[in-house]
Protein backbone atom coordinates (compact mmCIF):
# COMPACT_ATOMS: atom_id res chain seq x y z
CA UNK A 1 0.00 0.00 0.00
CA UNK A 2 1.52 3.74 -0.66
CA UNK A 3 0.26 7.04 0.17
CA UNK A 4 0.25 10.24 -0.50
CA UNK A 5 -0.58 13.64 1.24
CA UNK A 6 -1.94 16.80 -1.63
CA UNK A 7 -3.75 19.79 -0.34
CA UNK A 8 -7.45 18.14 -0.45
CA UNK A 9 -6.97 13.98 -0.47
CA UNK A 10 -4.96 11.65 1.32
CA UNK A 11 -4.61 9.12 -1.52
CA UNK A 12 -4.11 5.15 -1.50
CA UNK A 13 -3.47 2.57 -4.02
CA UNK A 14 -3.83 -1.05 -3.00
CA UNK A 15 -3.61 -4.32 -4.01
CA UNK A 16 -5.64 -7.12 -2.74
CA UNK A 17 -3.68 -10.24 -2.51
CA UNK A 18 -4.15 -13.43 -3.96
CA UNK A 19 -4.71 -15.55 -0.73
CA UNK A 20 -7.54 -12.65 0.30
CA UNK A 21 -10.68 -14.36 -1.06
CA UNK A 22 -13.20 -13.53 1.82
CA UNK A 23 -15.20 -11.53 -0.23
CA UNK A 24 -15.47 -8.94 2.87
CA UNK A 25 -17.37 -5.52 2.15
CA UNK A 26 -15.53 -3.28 0.47
CA UNK A 27 -16.04 -0.60 3.15
CA UNK A 28 -15.32 -2.67 5.65
CA UNK A 29 -12.09 -3.91 3.97
CA UNK A 30 -10.67 -0.35 3.32
CA UNK A 31 -11.34 0.65 6.97
CA UNK A 32 -9.24 -2.43 8.07
CA UNK A 33 -6.41 -1.23 5.82
CA UNK A 34 -6.25 2.34 6.32
CA UNK A 35 -5.09 3.85 9.62
CA UNK A 36 -7.07 6.53 11.32
CA UNK A 37 -10.00 6.60 8.75
CA UNK A 38 -13.21 5.50 10.04
CA UNK A 39 -15.48 3.43 7.85
CA UNK A 40 -18.50 6.65 7.75
CA UNK A 41 -15.43 8.72 5.98
CA UNK A 42 -15.02 5.08 3.63
CA UNK A 43 -18.51 5.32 2.82
CA UNK A 44 -18.67 8.88 2.35
CA UNK A 45 -15.92 8.22 0.10
CA UNK A 46 -17.53 5.86 -1.90
CA UNK A 47 -20.81 7.73 -2.37
CA UNK A 48 -18.67 10.46 -3.70
CA UNK A 49 -16.89 8.06 -6.10
CA UNK A 50 -13.66 8.98 -4.90
CA UNK A 51 -13.25 4.75 -4.60
CA UNK A 52 -12.60 2.76 -7.17
CA UNK A 53 -11.86 -0.94 -7.42
CA UNK A 54 -10.50 -2.15 -10.81
CA UNK A 55 -11.07 1.44 -12.38
CA UNK A 56 -14.87 1.14 -11.79
CA UNK A 57 -16.84 2.77 -9.30
CA UNK A 58 -18.37 0.31 -6.74
CA UNK A 59 -21.18 0.25 -3.48
CA UNK A 60 -19.78 -0.09 -0.01
CA UNK A 61 -20.95 -3.68 -0.29
CA UNK A 62 -18.76 -4.92 -2.81
CA UNK A 63 -17.34 -8.02 -2.18
CA UNK A 64 -13.98 -7.29 -2.34
CA UNK A 65 -12.08 -10.28 -4.42
CA UNK A 66 -8.06 -11.71 -4.83
CA UNK A 67 -6.03 -9.28 -7.07
CA UNK A 68 -9.08 -6.29 -7.32
CA UNK A 69 -7.05 -2.89 -7.60
CA UNK A 70 -8.45 -0.65 -5.20
CA UNK A 71 -7.57 3.45 -5.48
CA UNK A 72 -8.62 5.37 -2.68
CA UNK A 73 -8.93 9.08 -2.18
CA UNK A 74 -9.96 10.93 1.25
CA UNK A 75 -10.78 13.87 1.49
CA UNK A 76 -8.48 15.83 3.87
CA UNK A 77 -11.12 18.48 5.66
CA UNK A 78 -9.48 21.86 6.41
CA UNK A 79 -8.40 22.30 9.89
CA UNK A 80 -10.56 25.22 11.43
CA UNK A 81 -9.15 28.97 10.66
CA UNK A 82 -7.59 29.71 14.44
CA UNK A 83 -9.25 32.58 15.87
CA UNK A 84 -8.66 34.92 18.48
CA UNK A 85 -9.12 34.61 22.13
CA UNK A 86 -9.37 36.65 25.30
CA UNK A 87 -7.18 35.27 27.62
CA UNK A 88 -4.42 35.80 30.12
CA UNK A 89 -0.69 35.86 28.93
CA UNK A 90 2.73 36.98 30.94
CA UNK A 91 4.36 39.52 28.22
CA UNK A 92 7.70 39.86 29.72
CA UNK A 93 8.98 42.35 26.46
CA UNK A 94 7.16 43.98 23.27
CA UNK A 95 7.87 46.48 20.84
CA UNK A 96 7.05 46.60 17.06
CA UNK A 97 8.63 43.45 15.76
CA UNK A 98 8.83 41.14 18.36
CA UNK A 99 7.23 40.01 21.86
CA UNK A 100 8.25 38.00 24.68
CA UNK A 101 5.61 36.08 26.44
CA UNK A 102 6.15 33.47 29.45
CA UNK A 103 4.25 30.57 28.56
CA UNK A 104 2.15 28.71 31.22
CA UNK A 105 2.21 25.39 31.71
CA UNK A 106 -0.86 23.17 30.29
CA UNK A 107 -1.02 25.77 27.47
CA UNK A 108 -0.91 24.79 23.54
CA UNK A 109 1.17 26.41 21.66
CA UNK A 110 -0.56 26.15 18.36
CA UNK A 111 -3.53 24.73 17.37
CA UNK A 112 -3.70 21.43 16.30
CA UNK A 113 -6.15 18.27 16.71
CA UNK A 114 -7.53 18.08 19.63
CA UNK A 115 -6.48 21.43 20.59
CA UNK A 116 -7.92 24.24 18.04
CA UNK A 117 -8.60 26.39 21.17
CA UNK A 118 -7.55 28.01 24.16
CA UNK A 119 -3.81 28.00 22.58
CA UNK A 120 -0.85 31.05 22.95
CA UNK A 121 -1.77 31.51 19.06
CA UNK A 122 -5.22 32.19 20.03
CA UNK A 123 -4.17 34.11 22.61
CA UNK A 124 -1.62 36.14 20.77
CA UNK A 125 -3.79 36.90 18.29
CA UNK A 126 -6.12 38.34 20.43
CA UNK A 127 -3.49 40.95 22.21
CA UNK A 128 -2.14 41.83 18.89
CA UNK A 129 -5.91 42.67 17.11
CA UNK A 130 -6.08 44.75 20.23
CA UNK A 131 -2.93 46.82 19.01
CA UNK A 132 -3.42 47.08 15.90
CA UNK A 133 -5.48 50.69 14.56
CA UNK A 134 -9.00 50.13 12.99
CA UNK A 135 -7.55 51.13 9.64
CA UNK A 136 -4.67 49.02 9.79
CA UNK A 137 -4.06 45.73 8.87
CA UNK A 138 -4.44 42.57 11.80
CA UNK A 139 -0.98 41.79 13.53
CA UNK A 140 -0.35 37.83 13.35
CA UNK A 141 1.91 36.39 15.05
CA UNK A 142 4.33 34.05 14.01
CA UNK A 143 6.10 31.61 16.18
CA UNK A 144 9.30 30.72 15.93
CA UNK A 145 9.91 27.82 18.01
CA UNK A 146 8.28 25.78 20.75
CA UNK A 147 7.63 24.76 23.78
CA UNK A 148 5.99 21.38 24.91
CA UNK A 149 2.05 21.92 26.51
CA UNK A 150 3.73 20.89 29.82
CA UNK A 151 6.95 22.80 29.47
CA UNK A 152 6.45 26.16 31.25
CA UNK A 153 8.73 30.05 29.80
CA UNK A 154 9.91 32.09 27.34
CA UNK A 155 8.98 32.03 23.98
CA UNK A 156 9.74 34.77 21.01
CA UNK A 157 7.33 35.52 18.87
CA UNK A 158 7.91 37.71 15.63
CA UNK A 159 4.94 40.46 14.44
CA UNK A 160 6.06 40.62 10.94
CA UNK A 161 7.57 38.15 7.92
CA UNK A 162 11.07 40.15 8.23
CA UNK A 163 11.40 39.31 11.64
CA UNK A 164 10.33 36.17 11.40
CA UNK A 165 12.62 34.66 8.66
CA UNK A 166 15.91 36.29 10.94
CA UNK A 167 14.43 34.88 14.00
CA UNK A 168 14.32 31.49 12.41
CA UNK A 169 17.79 31.95 11.20
CA UNK A 170 19.21 32.38 14.47
CA UNK A 171 18.09 29.29 15.67
CA UNK A 172 18.73 27.04 12.51
CA UNK A 173 22.14 28.61 13.25
CA UNK A 174 22.77 28.42 16.38
CA UNK A 175 22.72 32.50 17.03
CA UNK A 176 21.05 32.59 20.14
CA UNK A 177 21.30 31.60 23.80
CA UNK A 178 18.50 29.40 25.80
CA UNK A 179 18.34 27.85 28.78
CA UNK A 180 16.54 25.80 31.06
CA UNK A 181 15.97 24.63 35.01
CA UNK A 182 14.93 21.18 35.59
CA UNK A 183 14.79 19.08 38.51
CA UNK A 184 15.46 15.42 37.82
CA UNK A 185 15.69 11.95 39.55
CA UNK A 186 20.00 11.90 40.31
CA UNK A 187 23.09 13.18 41.18
CA UNK A 188 25.32 13.40 38.64
CA UNK A 189 29.13 12.93 39.87
CA UNK A 190 29.97 15.39 36.90
CA UNK A 191 29.08 18.96 37.50
CA UNK A 192 28.90 20.04 34.08
CA UNK A 193 28.14 17.22 31.02
CA UNK A 194 27.41 17.45 27.65
CA UNK A 195 24.65 14.83 26.13
CA UNK A 196 23.96 13.60 22.43
CA UNK A 197 22.40 10.95 20.58
CA UNK A 198 19.94 11.34 17.88
CA UNK A 199 16.18 11.73 18.37
CA UNK A 200 13.63 10.22 16.56
CA UNK A 201 10.28 8.15 17.28
CA UNK A 202 10.77 5.35 19.77
CA UNK A 203 9.78 2.18 17.69
CA UNK A 204 8.42 0.89 20.85
CA UNK A 205 5.68 3.76 21.34
CA UNK A 206 5.15 6.23 18.47
CA UNK A 207 3.78 8.92 20.77
CA UNK A 208 7.13 9.15 22.47
CA UNK A 209 10.44 10.25 21.10
CA UNK A 210 14.13 8.49 22.25
CA UNK A 211 17.94 8.03 21.32
CA UNK A 212 17.97 6.18 17.98
CA UNK A 213 20.50 5.30 15.77
CA UNK A 214 21.63 8.17 13.94
CA UNK A 215 20.68 7.48 10.64
CA UNK A 216 17.32 6.77 12.21
CA UNK A 217 16.84 10.31 13.62
CA UNK A 218 18.25 13.99 13.82
CA UNK A 219 21.07 14.80 15.77
CA UNK A 220 20.65 16.69 19.03
CA UNK A 221 23.28 18.23 21.72
CA UNK A 222 22.45 19.52 25.32
CA UNK A 223 24.60 20.74 27.76
CA UNK A 224 23.62 20.89 31.77
CA UNK A 225 25.28 22.28 34.47
CA UNK A 226 24.22 21.53 37.98
CA UNK A 227 22.83 24.14 40.33
CA UNK A 228 21.98 22.26 43.41
CA UNK A 229 22.03 18.90 44.76
CA UNK A 230 18.99 17.16 46.78
CA UNK A 231 18.62 13.98 48.40
CA UNK A 232 18.76 11.43 44.99
CA UNK A 233 17.39 14.50 43.20
CA UNK A 234 19.26 17.54 41.05
CA UNK A 235 18.71 20.87 40.23
CA UNK A 236 20.25 21.55 36.61
CA UNK A 237 20.76 24.52 34.28
CA UNK A 238 20.54 23.02 30.89
CA UNK A 239 21.50 24.42 27.53
CA UNK A 240 20.40 23.46 24.10
CA UNK A 241 22.18 23.21 20.44
CA UNK A 242 19.98 22.08 18.76
CA UNK A 243 15.80 22.15 19.35
CA UNK A 244 14.49 18.49 19.16
CA UNK A 245 11.13 17.47 19.96
CA UNK A 246 11.33 16.45 23.95
CA UNK A 247 15.03 16.71 23.41
CA UNK A 248 15.90 17.53 27.09
CA UNK A 249 13.45 15.32 28.74
CA UNK A 250 14.91 12.35 26.34
CA UNK A 251 17.96 13.13 26.42
CA UNK A 252 18.10 13.20 30.05
CA UNK A 253 16.20 9.93 31.10
CA UNK A 254 18.31 8.16 28.23
CA UNK A 255 20.53 9.20 30.93
CA UNK A 256 18.89 8.30 33.88
CA UNK A 257 18.25 11.58 35.24
CA UNK A 258 14.71 11.45 34.61
CA UNK A 259 12.97 15.13 34.42
CA UNK A 260 10.71 15.40 38.02
CA UNK A 261 6.89 14.23 37.30
CA UNK A 262 7.55 13.72 33.81
CA UNK A 263 4.57 11.91 32.95
CA UNK A 264 5.24 10.37 29.41
CA UNK A 265 9.21 9.68 30.31
CA UNK A 266 9.01 7.76 33.69
CA UNK A 267 9.43 10.71 36.05
CA UNK A 268 6.22 10.72 37.72
CA UNK A 269 7.34 7.81 40.31
CA UNK A 270 10.16 7.92 43.23
CA UNK A 271 13.52 6.83 40.57
CA UNK A 272 15.89 6.84 43.85
CA UNK A 273 15.89 6.65 47.78
CA UNK A 274 13.67 4.93 50.06
CA UNK A 275 9.92 5.05 48.62
CA UNK A 276 8.31 4.79 52.00
CA UNK A 277 6.47 6.90 54.58
CA UNK A 278 6.71 10.54 54.73
CA UNK A 279 9.26 10.50 51.94
CA UNK A 280 6.83 8.28 49.97
CA UNK A 281 3.83 10.57 50.72
CA UNK A 282 5.59 14.14 50.32
CA UNK A 283 6.35 12.99 46.52
CA UNK A 284 3.13 11.60 45.72
CA UNK A 285 1.55 15.07 46.69
CA UNK A 286 4.28 16.81 44.87
CA UNK A 287 3.24 14.45 41.91
CA UNK A 288 -0.55 15.33 42.68
CA UNK A 289 -0.28 18.95 42.71
CA UNK A 290 2.39 19.40 40.14
CA UNK A 291 0.30 17.25 37.09
CA UNK A 292 3.45 18.47 34.74
CA UNK A 293 7.32 17.72 34.38
CA UNK A 294 9.65 20.30 36.24
CA UNK A 295 10.81 21.79 33.25
CA UNK A 296 10.63 26.12 32.64
CA UNK A 297 12.43 27.89 29.64
CA UNK A 298 14.44 30.39 32.20
CA UNK A 299 16.11 32.64 29.42
CA UNK A 300 16.37 34.46 26.25
CA UNK A 301 18.94 36.13 24.82
CA UNK A 302 19.62 37.02 20.66
CA UNK A 303 20.85 40.11 18.48
CA UNK A 304 17.46 42.07 18.24
CA UNK A 305 16.44 41.64 14.42
CA UNK A 306 16.14 45.86 13.61
CA UNK A 307 18.20 47.23 16.39
CA UNK A 308 21.61 44.92 16.30
CA UNK A 309 21.70 44.64 19.81
CA UNK A 310 22.09 41.46 21.98
CA UNK A 311 18.86 41.47 24.49
CA UNK A 312 18.58 39.22 27.12
CA UNK A 313 15.30 38.30 28.89
CA UNK A 314 15.24 36.12 32.09
CA UNK A 315 11.31 34.95 33.54
CA UNK A 316 11.06 34.28 37.47
CA UNK A 317 9.72 30.16 38.58
CA UNK A 318 6.56 29.36 37.71
CA UNK A 319 4.88 28.30 41.40
CA UNK A 320 4.27 25.02 40.84
CA UNK A 321 8.38 24.57 40.17
CA UNK A 322 8.77 26.93 43.19
CA UNK A 323 6.74 25.05 45.62
CA UNK A 324 8.46 21.81 44.27
CA UNK A 325 12.22 23.72 44.77
CA UNK A 326 10.91 24.86 48.19
CA UNK A 327 9.99 20.95 49.66
CA UNK A 328 13.26 19.48 48.08
CA UNK A 329 15.36 22.50 49.96
CA UNK A 330 13.41 21.84 53.40
CA UNK A 331 13.05 18.28 53.33
CA UNK A 332 15.47 16.98 50.97
CA UNK A 333 19.38 17.42 52.38
CA UNK A 334 21.98 17.24 50.09
CA UNK A 335 23.33 13.40 49.61
CA UNK A 336 26.07 14.56 46.93
CA UNK A 337 29.35 16.58 47.70
CA UNK A 338 31.44 17.09 44.29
Amino acid sequence: MSNNNSDQFQEYHLEVPEEDTSGTRLDKYLASKIEDTSRTKIQEAIKEGYITVNGKEEKASYPVEASDVLDVRIPIPKPPEAKPEEMPLDIVYEDDDLLLVNKSANMVVHPAKGNWTGTLVNGLMWHTDELSEPEEDTVRPGIVHRLDKDTSGLLVVAKNDKTHRILSEYFRTKDIERTYWAIVWGTPDAKEETLTGAIGRDPHNRKRMAVVPDDEGKSATTHYKVLEYFDHLTLLELKLETGRTHQIRVHLADNNLWVFGDQKYGGDSVRYGPNTGSRKQMFQNLFASLQRQCLHAKTLGFEHPSTGEMVEFDSDLPGDFQQVLGMLRQNCKPTHIY
